[in-house]
């Protein structure tokens, strides 16, 4: 999720395995813990644009790395908090906040290494949106009210209601991949893969991915709590294919390695932007949940395929479609 967010929960994780006299401590230690996780998006090279995506909810985001990150995060803060607790609470503290890095980014659709290095697979459960502010109010009410209170049991409530809000999220897809799975059949279409992930920050509206007969088609479902679902049929477009749509490709260049990777990252999800022929796209996310315009792709270097590819992120968000994306959250019809 976002690192805010990150930073609560290890706020949390720490009060609730903190003493009473030592709730301040304990959630400063547990809150910057859960922000080292993400410290690995700042690994990047000028050269290598794709050096980000591909490190980023690595190998500090997975379970195995739990322990490291603790001890590197009670390191770092050693110096500054050695007058006020012991080495052993201060590491207890930074590896409860640490702990839950990476299963809260799994709950996300952006992919996050949990078994690292046993396995490269990107989990995504696709349960919450990178943003959502009902689950990251909950932490900060419950860190809030523990720290000012003096009671640090109050952070197994914050847990426990972050928890409810995640079975929440699992229901809510449920309901939306019955949904999706509907229209497929409908269209007498046989999807080979399917996605459904949150848009973002709520449960309510829904993006629906799936690959058919060598396309991507995307829709929108929104599932009300106490409504009807209701479906917003959107996009179709070709799955990328090398060979059919790059025949010029030189086997080897840098371009090709920087299109299978890309086309990893993505999880096959890859396709040609529609309005931009030279930018292969990830079409697992727009901003728009009808929509094929991308949150991000690569430009890819044709004239000169010995050169890394650029990745370019687009956040084209008109008044138009922040209008479309309202009415669909509220099931209204679109305008």
């Amino acid at each position: 999720m976002d690192i805010v967010t990150q930073g609560l929960l290890g706020g949390v994780m720490a009060l609730a395995g903190a003493r009473r006299k030592e709730v301040k401590i304990a959630a400063l230690i547990g809150f910057a813990a859960g922000l080292l996780a993400d410290a690995d998006a700042l690994i990047r090279s000028p050269g290598d644009p794709l050096l980000t995506i591909e490190f980023h909810r690595h190998f500090s985001h997975s379970l195995l790395f739990v322990p490291v990150g603790a001890l590197i995060a009670a390191l770092i803060l050693w110096p500054f908090l050695r007058r006020h607790i012991a080495p052993g609470r201060l590491y207890l503290y930074a590896f409860l906040g640490y702990a839950a890095s990476g299963l809260l980014d799994a709950c996300t659709s952006y992919g996050t290494l949990l078994f690292w290095p046993f396995s490269d697979e990107r989990i995504a459960w696709n349960l919450i949106s990178i943003v959502d502010p009902v689950f990251s109010l909950t932490l900060l009410a419950a860190i809030v009210y523990a720290v000012r209170k003096a009671r640090p049991q109050v952070a197994w409530v914050g847990l426990g209601l972050a928890g409810l809000y995640l079975a929440v999220a699992v229901v809510q897809h449920q309901r939306a991949e019955g949904v999706a799975q509907t229209l497929i059949q409908q269209r007498g279409h046989t999807a080979v893969r399917h996605v459904v992930k949150p848009t973002m920050a709520n449960l309510l509206l829904w993006r629906s991915i799936y690959e058919s007969d060598g396309h991507f088609y995307v829709d929108a479902v929104r599932v009300g709590l106490f409504s009807e679902p209701r479906v917003y049929r959107g996009e179709q477009v070709v799955k990328f294919a090398a060979a059919q749509h790059l025949p010029q490709l030189q086997p080897g260049s840098a371009l090709a390695q920087d299109i299978t990777r890309f086309t990893h990252f993505s999880a096959g999800f890859v396709a040609l932007d529609p309005t931009r022929p030279a930018v292969l796209i990830d079409v697992r996310y727009s901003m728009l949940p009808t929509s094929l315009s991308p949150l991000w792709g690569i430009e890819m270097t044709l004239d000169n395929q010995n050169r890394h590819s650029l990745f370019v992120n687009y956040r084209d968000f008109s008044p138009a479609d922040r209008s479309r994306f309202i009415a669909m959250l509220a099931g209204r019809a679109l305008p």
